[in-house]
This record gives structure tokens, sequence and C-alpha cells, in this order.
């Protein structure tokens, strides 16, 4: 079973690019978007095969999640069930038979951290909602999380300890996630690989020099160790200051 996830950074900008041809290319069973920046009705995609399920912001053009599916979930529950959160339409949740299925775009903390406290609010609650339904069945979550958690995970941790994604506190929620009994896939099957990354800066031709961040993941319940079978970051695919990343499932 193959998952993938992309931080479009705007769908429309991206369906006018190269959308198609990766969508078609990477074939996966669910394909999960975040950062989609779209209201109901601004986009028509062909997506034969595909249920779609939408999650958007009340703001316009701004955050908004996406998931398209070969196989119809038993239920679908948009946000996590906490009106604070639920206005920005960041997080979109398939229940499927042996799994659930959650794409999620973690808010950014911010130029200045300005947004660091309501961040920190969020992880707890989402992090509370992921062990909840992990007690019930186990737990797949991908998207962009807004975190190196590591100091393999950036070019640069030096220079970006107090910068918004490489914060001592957004690590640390990384890192009470992982305690909560859940899986980052890729570290899973290369924990020593460098210079691998998810997104790139549009500024100072980071992608060219590969001065990146692996901030978008797949997360996975222990539950679900046995059928982890790889998990992939496609640098080669652009359109987006973001590549999309793959999670593969033994069936």
């Amino acid at each position: 079973m193959k998952l993938i996830s992309w931080n479009v950074n705007g769908l429309r900008a991206v369906a006018g690019k190269n959308f198609d041809e990766v969508f078609r290319s990477l074939d996966a069973d669910v394909f999960c978007l975040q950062e989609t920046k779209l209201q109901a009705g601004q986009i028509e995609l062909e997506l034969p095969g595909y249920y779609e399920y939408w999650n958007y912001a009340e703001k316009k053009g701004y955050s908004g999640t996406a998931v398209f599916t070969k196989k119809e979930p038993l239920a679908v529950t948009y946000g996590i069930g906490i009106e604070e959160h639920d206005h920005e339409g960041r997080v979109i949740t398939l229940e499927f038979e042996d799994f659930y299925m959650i794409t999620c775009y973690t808010p950014n903390s911010q130029d200045g951290l300005k947004r660091l406290d309501y961040r920190m609010t969020w992880e707890d609650a989402f992090r509370a909602y992921l062990v909840d339904l992990s007690a019930k069945k186990p737990v797949v979550m991908c998207g962009d999380l807004n975190v190196a958690h590591e100091e393999i995970d950036l070019k640069n941790p030096k220079s970006n300890r107090k910068n918004a994604g490489f914060t001592d506190e957004e690590r640390g929620k990384m890192t009470e996630l992982l305690s909560a009994g859940f899986i980052d896939t890729f570290r899973y099957f290369y924990p020593d690989l460098t210079d691998v990354y998810s997104w790139w800066s549009y500024r100072f031709h980071a992608r060219e020099k590969n001065a990146g961040w692996r901030i978008d993941y797949f997360i996975v319940s222990e539950a679900m160790k046995d059928r982890l079978s790889d998990a992939k970051i496609h640098t080669e695919i652009e359109g987006s200051d973001h590549c999309p990343v793959e999670l593969l499932l033994k069936d």
C-alpha cells in the first residue's frame, strides 16, 4: 500500500504546473495534501478512481488539507473536535478497517515566534487526539509538521536554533509525540542518512544548494511496525517548496 503526503503550497499553482503528472506517476493508494489554500469550488480535479475529502480554512487562501483515496473509508472527520483548533482546515481523519489515516498541517510558529504559544497548545491537543485514536486502532499520520526534529534534519542547525521549526520547544513536542508510542518512519529506516530534506526556502537558491529541512513526515503507531516496508522522500519532484514524502505498507 502506497501512501503519499505533499505540501503543495497552493494547489491551484501546482495544478498549473505538474500536479496531474506527479499524481498519476506516483499512483498512490492514499494521497494527502497540505496547504491547499482553497475554498470549496475553486478547483476541479479529474481524479478518476479516487474518493476526495477536503477541509478548508475559514480564512480565504490559507492553510487547508485534502485526501484522495482509492478505497472508500468507513468514516471521515474534519479537525480534532476542539473548537479553538478547527477553524484553519488543518486535519482530516479517515477511518479504514485496520487503521486511521490522518493528514495534518501543523501551525507554523511564524517569524519572531509570534505563534509559538498557540503552537504549544495545538501540539498537546493534537498529541492527545492521536493517542486517543491509537487506543482504538493503529494510526498513520502524515503531513507538514513544521519541525525539524534533530540536527540531522536540517542543513544549518546551529544558525536556526531559535527560529520557527527548530526551537527547543517545538523539537521537544515531537520528542513527546514519539515517546507516546509513535514512530518517525523515515528515521526508522534511515536513522543516520544526512542531507535529505523535504522543504527548501524559495530564497537564496536554497534548493539548488540543498540547504533544506526535513519537516514532512509519516508518523505511525508502534502497532504498525510490522507493516512498515519503506519510506521515501521524493526530492526529485518539484512544483512546490516542499517535495512529496512516501510510506509503503505491507498489505
